[in-house]
């Protein structure tokens, strides 16, 4: 997977609506597995409509789909294999198959709880499908195995039609995560606004929805193959570029002198412009998977920065206020480049810098 591949309508259309997508793609499989099971005359055919469900229902991304549903096939293997030698034990001693039923319990709880949990619960509900037959009825325990394997099979297939990738997800979060920024930080900057807007639900909505896109980093790993330190660099910078926004709007709106003193810098302007654009670049790299336009606005920030750090000296009542204010937008250009670069280091990850630009 090209992980800088750009993001097209059909995708904006997909994982934008991916709970539905999800809906309609169950109901889809149920029914062809149904029509499947009906045409072949499979006897026990619940048991693959069953696991369809039990597969495919909590798992809605490619990364989770993968290893969840081939732990799970490993897991029906195993607890059909255990209960046939259970029903086989039950012709001769039923103290020994209770026996052996409770060990092969006790493996299930065991890894449950482990770093393979789907293993453990597969195992425990194949055998108890499995033995659910007629004391020695082998022939039916097996095929309720062989359909719970079939399910999961099934399942796996239906999920690899056009998958609904985590990554892809995460990017067009993100990419809406950083023009509502964009929004909240030309509202508070707007010179057409004489007093504070309450934009307090705002931010905290925002810083909201960029730890709700946490789950969606640990299946991204697993199908991107990069390292989850870079993922989880992102998220931090995210959310301390937001918190960063948050005091440059209490300092910029503190008292009205200050205010109209930090209005009035074209230094501080130019630097307050260049961040604005350097949101909607880095939005647009994700949305497009190009860092070019992206780098040469962060340049121009950086720029821009450098001259409102000339201005930074510590003084007393307005113009320390002027100076912190200053200070917060040095530290947001830190954080918007810093953002940039793991950006960049997500969507081409084996790029040389200078093929990057």
């Amino acid at each position: 997977m090209r992980l800088n591949t750009p993001l097209s309508r059909f995708d904006l259309l997909i994982y934008g609506r991916y709970r539905l997508v999800h809906g309609l793609r169950i109901s889809l499989a149920f029914t062809l597995t149904f029509l499947l099971t009906r045409e072949l005359k499979l006897p026990e055919s619940t048991w693959p409509l069953i696991t369809l469900v039990v597969v495919m229902g909590p798992i809605s991304f490619w990364g989770n789909v993968l290893s969840r549903a081939l732990q799970r096939v490993v897991g029906t293997i195993f607890g059909a294999a255990c209960g046939v030698v259970a029903l086989y034990l039950e012709l001769y001693s039923l103290p020994l198959m209770l026996v052996w039923c409770s060990a092969i319990m006790f493996l299930c709880g065991y890894l449950a709880l482990g770093k393979r949990p789907y293993v453990g619960l597969l195992i425990g509900i194949t055998l108890g499908v499995t033995m659910g037959a007629m004391p020695g009825d082998i022939e039916t325990a097996l095929w309720r195995s062989g359909d719970v394997i079939l399910g999961s099979l099934l399942a796996l297939l239906f999920c690899s039609i056009y998958p609904q990738r985590a990554y892809s997800h995460w990017r067009l979060q993100l990419h809406d995560t950083l023009l509502q920024a964009h929004r909240l930080y030309h509202t508070h900057l707007s010179p057409n606004i004489l007093e504070r807007p309450r934009l307090a639900q705002s931010h905290s909505r925002l810083l909201s929805k960029v730890v709700s896109l946490r789950p969606l980093l640990a299946p991204a790993v697993k199908e991107t193959r990069l390292n989850s330190s870079l993922f989880e660099a992102i998220q931090t910078t995210m959310r301390n570029t937001l918190c960063t926004l948050e005091m440059l709007a209490n300092t910029y709106w503190r008292d009205r002198q200050s205010h109209f003193l930090m209005q009035s810098n074209p230094a501080l302007r130019t630097c307050q412009q260049a961040a604005e654009e350097v949101f909607t670049q880095l939005a647009l790299m994700l949305k497009s998977g190009d860092s070019s336009a992206a780098e040469q606005a962060i340049a121009r920030l950086q720029a821009a920065a450098a001259q409102v750090q000339a201005e930074v000296r510590p003084g007393a009542d307005d113009e320390a206020t002027i100076s912190g204010y200053l200070w917060l937008n040095l530290q947001l250009t830190e954080q918007l480049s810093h953002l940039g670069r793991l950006l960049g280091l997500v969507l081409q990850p084996y790029a040389t810098p200078a093929a990057r630009k």
